[in-house]
């Protein structure tokens, strides 16, 4: 175990006994040093480590605090069962409920939205982008007027390259590397690289409705497989149904917390997917989109890093994690790159320079891995919020999956409520709602929310909550 694991684990011990109890003031940074023998560097990593976990909260110019224990919550949502195959399915439609609800929610004013997968725009380091941003037309104003290099910008793909190296044991070369406009495009180019229409993609169900949409539009079938909200894919229930399904051609999955469960696949799952696609020569269509936002002392590693003959397409993605408004994705194609560059070129041409200078020399300038830290911390401390919220309000048998990073909890409704039928409801008070049936071709989750963490939990948001248990209540 790492020095500030171990160092970190003994005030979690101590936390937990009530040695330090809620309020205590932990000793200073140098206190640390001093009592334990270490750095700098090990004491902040541990300070950092428990903040992360909720245990600890940093106050301005006064040092960390132990936080306030975490009230009662909900039990956690139902495990699916693997048994539970699901046929295989064409998507049509999907475009019709999906938009059917987003633009109901549109056309309502409305003063709190829980339906989101993003941060709070405080969240984001404006500032430095916009530094960065100035930095590179001054030094590189010929970017407005020159086209842009195809793949992408090569400084930016270096970055990219580090990154993935230091961060997640994958190791790239830039010309391996391909710029997107986001992550959708990433797996819009995936998809059309190993597929054809009328094919098979097996997908997590549930699963991002993103993705079901770039399903239907490329005519292509799917095969939903059920997923745990805590493991992720079940991959006795996708060899099982391989079986009895013709015309598969790949998997699809989000590993870490994926969209809208928060499930993160254990090292052990994602080899024995991987291995499995091997035997059955199957495209393994990874997005880590999400993966950065991991709360965890270790960061997690893709099925990219496991990777040794090609299999595995990653596709990733700055949007939720450093500049949604800049739409910069990234992927690696592994066995189809060539195809992919090809695909990239004659689908959008390459990506404008201006974001990608400006996101390069954000990475070059040493201030990503700070400005992630914080995230971090501050997405735990709202998910624990918005959880004690949902278990304080929402009736006692509702439940609650919360996952150890990201932006959503999964949300269980008593049984016999319709996400569908309170998103309706909530909507006509004000408040915006993801119901579980946007994520799956049918009807099977219409019993569940996602609910975004990425805002401040102020009172409105509270406020939001306890309606939302009130109509809960009268609907029981």
């Amino acid at each position: 175990m790492p020095l500030y694991l171990q160092l970190a684990s003994h005030y979690r011990q101590a936390i937990h006994k009530g040695a330090l109890p809620p309020g205590a003031r932990m000793p200073s940074v140098r206190g640390l040093m001093g009592l334990h023998q270490v750095s700098m560097s090990t004491a902040l990593q541990a300070c950092r480590w428990l903040e992360a976990k909720g245990l600890l909260e940093a106050r301005a110019r006064a040092g960390y605090f132990v936080r306030a224990h975490r009230t009662a919550g909900l039990p956690p949502a139902h495990e699916p069962s693997p048994t539970a195959l699901i046929d295989e399915a064409r998507y049509v439609g999907v475009h019709q409920k999906v938009s059917s609800v987003l633009a109901k929610a549109l056309a309502q004013p409305v003063r709190v939205n829980l339906s989101g997968a993003q941060a709070a725009p405080e969240l984001y380091p404006l500032e430095r982008l916009r530094q960065s941003s100035q930095r590179v037309l001054r030094q590189h104003g010929a970017c407005l007027v020159t086209p842009p290099p195809p793949g992408g910008e090569p400084s930016l793909r270096s970055a990219l390259a580090r990154l993935a190296l230091e961060q997640q044991q994958l190791q790239l070369s830039p010309d391996e590397i391909v710029i997107t406009h986001g992550c959708t495009e990433s797996l819009t180019l995936a998809l059309r690289a190993v597929t054809q229409p009328g094919d098979v993609v097996a997908v997590e169900s549930p699963t991002y409705y993103g993705l079901l949409q770039i399903l239907e539009s490329l005519s292509l079938r799917a095969l939903e497989i059920p997923t745990s909200p805590h493991t992720g894919i079940s991959l006795p229930a996708l060899q099982e149904a391989a079986a009895l399904t013709p015309g598969l051609k790949a998997v699809a999955v989000v590993p870490h917390l994926q969209n809208p469960l928060g499930a993160v696949m254990p090292d052990a799952a994602k080899q024995a997917l991987l291995a499995w696609c091997e035997q059955q020569d199957l495209a393994l269509i990874e997005d880590d989109s999400y993966s950065a936002l991991w709360d965890g002392p270790a960061p997690l590693r893709p099925i990219k890093s496991f990777d040794r003959n090609g299999r595995v397409i990653l596709c990733g993605s700055l949007h939720k994690i450093l500049a949604p408004g800049m739409r910069l994705g990234w992927m690696s194609g592994g066995r189809w790159q060539q195809r992919l560059e090809m695909l990239k070129y004659s689908q959008s041409r390459p990506n404008e320079s201006l974001p990608q200078l400006a996101v390069a020399d954000y990475f070059n300038a040493g201030h990503m891995p700070r400005h992630l830290r914080k995230m971090r911390a501050q997405l735990a401390l709202q998910r624990e919020q918005m959880a004690e919220a949902l278990a304080r309000y929402l009736p006692a048998e509702s439940r609650l999956s919360v996952p150890g990073g990201g932006l959503n909890l999964w949300l269980e409704l008593p049984e016999g409520v319709s996400s569908m039928a309170l998103f309706e409801a909530a909507l006509a008070q004000g408040i915006r709602l993801a119901p579980g049936a946007m994520f799956s071709n049918t009807m099977r989750f219409d019993a569940f929310l996602r609910i975004n963490c990425g805002l401040p939990i102020d009172e409105q948001v509270r406020q939001a909550v306890q309606s939302l248990g009130q109509l809960l209540r009268g609907r029981n």
